[in-house]
């Protein structure tokens, strides 16, 4: 790897540890750059702005949660094993079990939620494929046929409450058994499923 590109890898890298923590807002690029022994105008010479950075960040998260979430469990078999390595994956990704510490995403829907640009632009295009892809498993559940869309999409609203709950009792509470609590949640759901299709 040539060097620029080196340095390049090692600045996104950095700085999703730290948006991890502080959110892409809280990116500041003078801590960032000393952290990485290089001046402001060196790193300025990678990002021409904070937004590219952030985007760069933000994109990097993307590339890690499908090489560490999505792609393995896609080789599953379909149905609930799917289904099931996913959501622990995903329980994996939100507890912070990746190098990373957390789920850039839960801390920038509540940045980003309210505030147009380039940024909530790409945060919820990847929220919305990540949502197709739990669709998708979930419509397999079934095992005669597929369930009916909207069923899947309420699944995939719930799944996703559960995990926004996991956020909250794991990250903020520190609560001891959350991820217990919510694998019963998620069982819950999809044995609801199965009894109903």
């Amino acid at each position: 790897m040539r060097k620029g590109a080196a340095t390049r890898e090692a600045i996104v890298d950095r700085a999703l540890d730290q948006a991890v923590a502080v959110g892409l807002e809280g990116l500041s690029l003078g801590p960032l750059a000393e952290s990485l022994e290089l001046s402001k105008s060196g790193l300025f010479a990678h990002f021409k702005s904070k937004e590219a950075l952030q985007l760069a960040v933000l994109n990097e998260a993307i590339i890690r949660f499908q090489a560490r979430v999505v792609e393995p469990s896609l080789a599953q078999p379909r149905g609930r094993p799917r289904m099931e390595e996913l959501i622990g994956r995903w329980f994996d990704w939100i507890g912070g079990e990746t190098e990373s510490g957390g789920c850039l995403f839960a801390v920038s829907s509540q940045e980003y939620d309210d505030r147009p640009g380039a940024l909530r632009d790409r945060l919820v295009a990847s929220q919305n494929d990540w949502h197709d892809t739990l669709a998708r498993v979930a419509c397999d559940l079934p095992k005669a046929g597929k369930a009916p869309p909207d069923y899947c999409r309420q699944m995939v609203f719930e799944l996703v409450g559960v995990s926004l709950t996991y956020q909250q009792h794991v990250k903020l509470f520190r609560t001891p058994n959350a991820r217990a609590r919510a694998e019963e949640a998620v069982a819950r759901i999809l044995d609801d499923a199965q009894a109903a299709l």
